[in-house]
């Protein structure tokens, strides 16, 4: 005989068993903060870490995607890390990118552009050194690349550019040559447009030309010409400058996808647009407020 009515504590009892049950599966891309410039033949900052394990796309420092995530329903962290500050006074090194975090997912802000005769700062990419032969910032591996170095001579002073998520920064060739190029990005279609994020800020030079940037990152400022931010959102590293004020860094970025009958509520101080892409909502977090924001997931 067929059933043709259930009791309302059984029905009770499957709904929330049946919510219990259920993973997601989760698509993302956390980006850190990206580092600051620095002053006195100064050197570029570095991209902040770059993750991501959406299908057939890159994650930094030359991996592929991560991979795939599922989250039961539940209350996880999220936090969008700041850029590192510029340096505003003179023979000042940058200051290094804050991270960003989704879930178990954590990125590591980008490493400080250096002052003169002073190595790059580590970090999800790494800083660009000041003119004086001085070693580049090391990366976090699957997050980014290295910084570059920078000669050590008279004449023009060039300095390193930042590295990038997808490639290390420039060094320049010699004492004549343009200050250093910020390394590469990486772009994704997770929002459904292809968007380059994580590149290196570009190293300073004296006098000519300073170091140039895509993907986010600030171009270099030659003489008394500040460096330019890193672009909001990109975790880009800010370019160097000799006499103006190294460019801060871009702030990060935690963009993730769940399918779109899945219920999402964010904590108060959640800076945040959704958009529907396919069969799944988008969620883009430009900023939290605190460390302690969450995303709760139904």
């Amino acid at each position: 005989m067929a059933v043709t009515s259930m009791a309302n504590s059984s029905i009770r009892d499957f709904q929330k068993f049946n919510t219990m049950s259920r993973a997601f599966p989760i698509s993302y891309l956390v980006v850190a903060g990206g580092g600051g410039g620095a002053t006195n033949h100064g050197g570029a900052g570095g991209a902040g870490g770059y993750r991501s394990n959406v299908v057939g796309e890159d994650s930094g420092g030359g991996e592929s995607a991560e991979t795939v995530l599922t989250l039961s329903p539940g209350v996880y962290t999220v936090t969008v890390g700041a850029g590192g500050a510029g340096s505003s006074v003179f023979d000042g090194s940058g200051v290094s990118g804050n991270a960003s975090i989704f879930s178990t997912v954590s990125t590591v802000g980008g490493g400080y552009g250096a002052n003169r005769n002073n190595a790059g700062g580590a970090g999800g990419s790494g800083g660009g050194a000041g003119e004086g032969a001085l070693g580049g910032g090391a990366a976090t591996s699957g997050e980014g690349f290295a910084g570059g170095d920078a000669p050590n001579a008279a004449g023009s002073y060039p300095a390193g550019g930042g590295g990038g998520a997808g490639a290390v920064g420039v060094t320049p060739a010699n004492n004549t040559a343009n200050g250093g190029n910020g390394g590469a990005g990486v772009s994704s279609s997770i929002t459904g447009s292809a968007v380059g994020r994580a590149g290196g800020g570009g190293g300073s030079r004296l006098s000519g030309t300073a170091g140039t940037a895509t993907d986010g990152g600030g171009a270099g400022g030659p003489g008394a010409t500040d460096g330019t931010a890193g672009t909001v959102n990109t975790g880009g590293g800010g370019g160097g400058t000799h006499l103006g004020d190294g460019g801060n860094g871009g702030s990060g970025v935690v963009i993730f996808t769940l399918p779109a009958q899945a219920t999402v509520a964010f904590s108060g101080g959640v800076t945040q647009t959704s958009a529907t892409v396919g069969l799944n909502t988008v969620y883009t977090v430009t900023a939290t407020s605190t460390a302690d924001e969450t995303v709760t997931i139904s």
